[in-house]
């Protein structure tokens, strides 16, 4: 695809950008690039504009002078900040409009690294890295898209932060190919309005023809609201960011809602694999390898290779694939399946559990607003499965759930350990934060209660970490028959085998 200043040059005359006068657009990004002009070699920049159209216009202008642009949360935390200052060196901050010089004596002298794109990614790990990417690999991105779904122009309806990739290649889509972009609060999108309400105009907008991109925590609060009807009339509606629970999925398919469920990440400069609308509403599975990018499993862990494949994290090593940690299949058609991450994977007296597959039928049962299953540590088995939810009503307890679990789950992954919490540690894109679960877990559980058998099921009260609220765990007499039977029995390998 065309350099950045080709494109630019391209759309100038053109009204892509749903809701905003065009010379007010390009006056901004003509601002930007005044500023740049000042310098000989280009300055390093942290982009944290709040404003859409500040951010683009600013963007816009960084990659046409090829200075290197980190992203930014304009709403970090003090922690985030400083992570990010420190790794980058930035020379100038844009933020709320304003250009901030930062001390020069305070930086330390780094490699010439002009027309870099770093964009924020934390995973679940809390720690703050920038997948390197450039405009070539961003375009990548956005050629295997048009592609995939056999489309020229694509127009997209934004509600993602536009400095998290998933946000980010939205409008990138839509600008190289010629669409439309439109930008919208997801709350807005809650009440059922599709109506761009723009600095120069208010206008709605037909969603036949624009893709939207969820999270699924966002799908499930549409559902909730009613506007699954609305929701169907999109073109496509991308669903990643988070494994989707089943139920969830069933309600959209019951809806006739276009989901695309897809796998991507910062790294890969968002989805290389997906499954298309068709195949999701005829009850099909897995995800299809885009045709810029390529998967292969390697002792079961995904590996992909993709030319909008990052270059590296920023100041990290120059990688030529990029190996997950998640654990996957191909069926007999040669989709993909993804079970979990490998390091969730909880080994509970020598058998494998993956979080995934039982959290998907608990949320199956209808039962808990939120779960997440993770393994606590046990000096005799390991690791002991344990549910932490958010119950739909109160009182939800473990023994209404589990006749509806056994059917369908070996006894070995079904909860032994079950703690009711307010709400779970998920970041915005609704990804959990598992380390931080873990936390929860441990200081709602009674000390002792996996070494020694209780007479009657123990229950505590214990402030939660993070959240301010109060939690209610449960030891059961299912944990407690578990230990007393696993703890007789003598370990062979036939055992560890199943």
């Amino acid at each position: 695809m065309a350099e950045p200043l080709t494109v630019v040059q391209q759309r100038q005359q053109e009204g892509w950008f749903v809701g905003h006068a065009p010379s007010h657009f390009w006056g901004l990004f003509e601002t930007y690039c005044d500023r740049l002009s000042n310098y000989v070699v280009p300055p390093r920049i942290l982009l944290a504009e709040q404003e859409p159209s500040c951010f683009l216009a600013a963007f816009l202008a960084a990659c046409c002078h090829t200075s290197t642009v980190a992203l930014a949360n304009p709403d970090w935390g003090t922690t985030e900040w400083q992570q990010a200052i420190a790794q980058l060196q930035p020379d100038l901050l844009w933020r709320d409009a304003n250009e901030t010089c930062l001390d020069p004596s305070s930086q330390s002298d780094h490699p010439l690294d002009n027309g870099l794109i770093l964009i924020p990614t934390g995973g679940t790990s809390g720690q703050l890295r920038f997948a390197t990417h450039t405009w070539e690999t961003l375009m990548a991105s956005v050629k295997g898209f048009q592609a995939f779904f056999e489309v020229a122009a694509v127009n997209s309806c934004c509600v993602l932060p536009l400095y998290h990739v998933s946000g980010l290649m939205q409008f990138l889509r839509s600008f190289a190919s010629g669409g439309r972009l439109v930008v919208l609060p997801f709350r807005q999108l809650e009440g059922g309005r599709l109506q761009v309400n723009g600095l120069h105009s208010t206008c709605a907008i037909a969603p036949t023809d624009f893709f939207i991109s969820l999270v699924p925590t966002q799908l499930e609060r549409l559902l909730a609201a009613q506007q699954a009807a609305w929701l169907a009339q999109f073109r496509t509606v991308l669903l990643g960011g988070a494994p989707a629970w089943s139920s969830l999925l069933e309600t959209a398919q019951q809806h006739q809602i276009p989901l695309a469920p897809t796998y991507g990440m910062t790294e890969t400069a968002s989805q290389v694999a997906t499954l298309k609308p068709a195949d999701f509403l005829q009850g099909k599975t897995g995800y299809q390898i885009l045709p810029h990018a390529q998967v292969q499993l390697v002792a079961d862990t995904v590996v992909i290779h993709a030319s909008s494949l990052m270059q590296g994290y920023y100041q990290g090593e120059t990688i030529s694939q990029w190996v997950t940690d998640d654990i996957g299949y191909f069926d007999r058609a040669g989709y993909l399946h993804i079970l979990g991450r490998s390091s969730d994977k909880i080994i509970t007296g020598g058998e494998n559990v993956f979080p995934a597959e039982v959290e998907a039928v608990i949320w199956a049962t209808d039962m808990v607003q939120d779960v997440a299953v993770i393994g606590l540590d046990d000096e005799h088995w390991g690791q002991v499965v344990t549910a932490v939810y958010v119950p739909m009503r109160s009182p939800v307890t473990y023994q209404e759930m589990k006749p509806l679990l056994q059917p369908q789950l070996s006894s070995f992954k079904v909860p032994k350990q079950w703690i009711a919490v307010a709400a779970l540690p998920r970041n915005a894109q609704g990804k959990l934060n598992r380390t931080n679960v873990r936390s929860l877990a441990l200081t709602s559980l009674i000390p002792g209660t996996f070494d020694t058998i209780a007479a009657s099921p123990p229950t505590a009260v214990a402030a939660s970490v993070g959240l301010g609220e109060c939690t209610r765990a449960e030891s059961t007499p299912d944990s407690q028959a578990y230990l007393a039977d696993r703890r007789t029995e003598r370990i062979s390998p036939e055992t560890l085998s199943h």
